[in-house]
């Protein structure tokens, strides 16, 4: 007998007699890997955490001491084991996967989640089931149930699935919590954890146990994938597929080239990193009548399970899917994937293509299909880090404070009323909030007693119910925040086309924007906050790229765009040297799996870069280069840490030219839109002299102003019961709100969430640290470059400066006044003058005529002008005619305080009216409500151009 062997037969040794012989039957005569080596420390009660691809036998590893543990035991009254699923998705698939094991052992598995019928609850609590595989939110609600918390003393093990998906979001931190206050009523439990490949299992070990000690059991995956990076060349079929599909030649090449793949395999997972994407290429596949299915979490339960089903026997050839198949979901045997795009993390990665093959020593395959330089180069080092195992750590939220909000609720549903102190140490047993300090928790206590949701004695220590306790914990099971829905309508035919998430038009949709719904493409024309609305046109040519969903994109880390500044910079010096494409690209193929048309297809931009003499972007180099109104910070850093240090120059320059700073990143650029005059050395000077202890306050300064944080509030205060959703939440409200909750937990929540989620402050401190010390180069060039322009826009915030800092109005002031302006009489249409604000009289008057009806026009407006004296005009001539007319008007009854107003970017006459209609104090209000109107101006200005 080998040692292989050996291991396999030892492995089911440690299990009773009456799994071995159900194992027999079912046909495991070798153990998988996994099951090899965990099944032994499992069985001797130990607390572990399994890591190992989907498919890999990972339930059964988990499920097989534990049944043997319940089969061997004397019976019970209540559950012997919980298994938590983050999908009720997968409760339906454990419950198929685990029943023949139940009627095989003569034990009783059921499942619970919130569409469970009251009837089956009643069963379950009068009843209890020996195995119940139930959900994070559903395990809060038996927590407080009389019966139930009968049934969950008896709890001897839990097995939380897909743990990884949990420990990076609220919900697992909410769990870690529940697991405690489980503990408080059944004693210790063996803890059990199944996840995907992870960076840090160590970590996510301690999450799952509160640090009480955990085996890790990881299977590498790295020997058992095999990855292609492709982009397709594009063929003459491609050009004339193109046409029928309504697109250009690259996206066609990419449907075709995917359509091969699935038609060289019996059954393909498509991945895709958005909806929007899944959409766009499923309504793509419809029209060429491909075998091919969408599968995404928008779409309904019964949709969902229809198509799982009917690809699992072979009716579809492949599903187009986002994250929502990465998760464990049974649809059978998958023998290859792809994936579209980048998948921007080695673990989505690894996950994803995890997914084909798995049969005994089965290598998955996977192939991704790129479509653009930063897309390859992306791709090909996620790739070879997916190889070597090189994994993002799990990103663990410590101390969320609406989670302990919630759960302090919590605690006083399951006793009635505790001590505060007792309730505190509960809380900090779990790992995500061992560092709580007791000040917080009593923040939070007081919090949640001024929202009358508990009572507090502070003379006894205790926390009781209140009248709103009930009603607020039944309302809030879940820490996934509620959303407000956003109806669609077709302007044109005015039906409604579907629904939009909240965040998604809070964060993304502006007036020119264009997504997908129904396999559609659609432009936004108006968003109503209050009616909760948005009125699209439909786009009848849809050409060009497939559009992102920025709410949902996925963030590039630090690591792997820094491993795509190294390849620019390994690249760059052989281009500068004059060595060929080709021959620089054999190389790359050599060290990624990629092939020669792709790796030369990846390099162009650098070596046009280098052939222009041009200073190329790496790892430990900043390019700046400028054009007029437009500067771009190349710098590989990933989208966080580029969110991060895109805020301090928008803040900071903004502050410096006391203009509105636009701002867009992605993983390998920071685009500011700033005026005319500014160049490179703007940004450089920044860079250079900000102190690296200076970001946190500066980001936090800069997010007041920002939807992400007001958002993001509007959803803690729900948390903490501090806000009635259905007050409506438009633009005054937020603001308001974010004024009336600065100084709560609240507020500190939400900007540590919004920190957790959308910026690394650490590492961009570090970066200018680098800076400072040489160690990164800043070089600045005119002019836009062909690496600089090759990026993707990944979304837009603008930042007015911080409007109490009296030198930013001061430069304001001066900017205008130094503005150029048109001035031209309509009374005798015969006077003109350009010249700066300041030189202009307080009532201008026209010095042929007389006359105080003076235009205040753009300098270069000579086409107003010719308009205006046009006898016979055409639409556009009598709009601009109407301009000039409304213009006038306001600078005849106000003179030279309405030629301020007109003089500032994007605010024509009917803001301008609105400017100078509002009565002030202050002087410099009025100032702030031109920097107002023009981040307005600047938020839609693509649209408008």
């Amino acid at each position: 007998m080998s040692d292989q062997q050996a291991a396999g037969s030892a492995a089911f040794a440690r299990l009773g007699s009456e799994v071995r012989s159900a194992l027999s039957e079912r046909g495991f005569s070798t153990p998988t890997e996994p099951q090899k080596r965990a099944i032994p420390p499992l069985a001797d009660g130990n607390h572990g955490l399994v890591i190992a691809p989907t498919g890999t036998g990972k339930t059964e590893t988990a499920m097989l001491p534990v049944l043997d543990s319940i089969a061997q035991a004397e019976p019970r009254f209540g559950i012997s084991a919980l298994y938590i699923t983050p999908l009720r998705a997968l409760n339906r698939d454990m419950r198929e996967r685990l029943e023949w094991w139940g009627q095989t052992l003569d034990i009783d598995i059921d499942v619970r989640h919130g569409d469970t019928t009251d009837y089956q609850r009643q069963k379950q609590a009068n009843n209890p089931p020996d195995v119940l595989v139930t959900t994070p939110e559903t395990l809060q609600a038996m927590l407080t149930g009389s019966k139930l918390r009968i049934a969950l003393e008896d709890v001897h093990h839990v097995v939380v699935d897909e743990v990884h998906e949990l420990a990076s979001a609220k919900r697992g931190a909410q769990l870690t919590i529940g697991l405690e206050r489980l503990r408080e009523l059944s004693g210790d439990f063996q803890r059990i954890g199944l996840s995907a490949t992870v960076g840090d299992p160590r970590e996510v070990g301690k999450f799952l146990t509160g640090n009480r000690g955990c085996e890790i059991i990881e299977v590498d995956v790295g020997s058992k994938v095999d990855f292609r990076v492709h982009e397709p060349e594009i063929r003459e079929e491609d050009e004339k597929l193109a046409g029928e599909l309504m697109t250009n030649p690259d996206i066609a090449s990419h449907v075709r080239a995917i359509r091969d793949i699935v038609d060289e395999h019996d059954s393909t997972l498509v991945f895709v990193n958005t909806r929007q994407t899944a959409e766009a290429l499923g309504s793509r596949f419809k029209e060429l009548g491909a075998n091919i299915e969408v599968h995404h979490g928008s779409l309904s339960k019964e949709a969902r399970i229809d198509v799982e089903d009917r690809f699992k026997a072979g009716k579809i050839d492949a599903l187009l899917c986002t994250s929502s198949m990465e998760l464990g979901i049974d649809v059978g045997r998958i023998d290859h994937v792809v994936q579209y795009q980048s998948p921007r993390e080695v673990a989505r990665l690894l996950q994803r293509v995890g997914r084909a093959g798995h049969r005994m020593d089965e290598v998955s395959e996977g192939t991704i299909i790129t479509s653009h330089s930063d897309d390859a180069l992306e791709s090909m080092a996620i790739a070879r880090r997916a190889v070597e195992g090189e994994v993002e750590p799990a990103h663990i939220h410590h101390a969320s404070l609406d989670t302990v909000a919630n759960q302090i609720v919590g605690l006083v549903m399951d006793f009635g009323e505790i001590d505060a102190r007792r309730a505190y140490e509960i809380v900090t047993q779990a790992y995500p909030f061992r560092n709580l300090s007791e000040g917080e928790f009593k923040d939070v206590v007081r919090e949640l007693k001024g929202n009358r949701l508990v009572w507090l004695d502070e003379e006894q220590d205790r926390i009781e119910k209140s009248g709103k306790t009930w009603q607020y914990f039944y309302a809030n099971l879940s820490m996934i925040p509620d959303e407000e829905t956003f109806e669609v309508y077709d302007m044109a035919s005015g039906t409604q086309v579907g629904t939009l998430d909240e965040r998604f038009v809070l964060n993304f949709a502006e007036p020119g924007e264009v997504f997908i719904q129904r396999g559609e493409m659609w432009r936004i024309a108006e968003i109503d906050e209050e009616e909760s609305r948005v009125n699209v046109s439909p786009i009848e040519d849809p050409g060009g790229e497939v559009p992102s969903w920025v709410g949902e994109e996925i963030p590039v880390p630090y690591e792997v765009a820094q491993e795509v500044g190294e390849l620019r910079a390994v690249a760059g010096p052989q281009f500068e040297r004059g060595a060929p494409r080709e021959g620089v690209a054999k190389e790359f193929t050599n060290r990624y799996p990629t092939d020669l048309y792709t790796a030369e297809s990846a390099l162009e931009g650098i070596d046009r870069q280098a052939e222009a003499e041009t200073p190329i972007p790496t790892r430990d180099r900043l390019v700046v280069e400028y054009a007029a109104g437009k500067i771009v910070v190349n710098a590989c850093f990933g989208h966080k840490v580029n969110e991060t240090l895109g805020r301090v120059l928008s803040s900071l320059v903004g502050q410096r030219t006391g203009s509105s700073v636009g701002m867009e990143i992605d993983p390998y650029r920071i685009e500011l839109d700033v005026p005319a005059n500014v160049d490179g050395r703007e940004v450089t000077a920044v860079f250079e002299e900000t102190n690296p202890e200076h970001v946190g306050p500066l980001i936090e300064l800069s997010l007041k102003r920002s939807d992400t944080l007001k958002f993001t509030l509007a959803q803690v205060a729900a948390k903490f019961g501090s806000l009635n959703r259905w007050e409506g939440q438009g633009q005054f409200s937020m603001g308001r709100l974010l004024g009336a909750l600065e100084d709560t937990p609240m507020y500190d929540e939400a900007v540590r969430e919004v920190f957790h989620d959308d910026l690394e402050v650490e590492q961009a401190q570090r970066i200018l640290r680098k800076i400072r010390a040489g160690d990164i180069e800043v070089v600045t060039t005119g002019g836009r470059t062909p690496v600089g322009s090759g990026g993707r826009s990944s979304g837009r915030e603008l930042l007015a400066p911080e409007n109490a800092d009296a030198s930013v109005i001061e430069t304001v002031r001066e900017r205008i006044r130094n503005d150029e302006m048109l001035l031209f009489c309509l009374h005798c249409q015969d006077w003109r003058r350009k010249t700066t604000v300041k030189k202009i009289d307080d009532q201008p008057k026209c010095i042929h005529c007389g006359s105080t009806r003076i235009a205040a026009l753009n300098p270069w407006a000579d086409e107003v002008l010719k308009a205006v004296r046009a006898e016979e005009k055409d639409d556009e001539q009598e709009k601009m005619t109407r301009r000039a007319y409304k213009s006038a008007n306001l600078v005849q009854s106000h003179g030279k305080r309405a030629i301020i107003a007109l003089a500032a970017r994007g605010v024509g006459p009917q803001n301008a009216a609105r400017i100078i209609a509002k009565l002030r104090e202050d002087e410099d209000d009025f100032y702030r409500d031109i920097l107002s109107k023009e981040r307005q101006y600047a938020r839609t200005q693509a649209f408008w151009d």
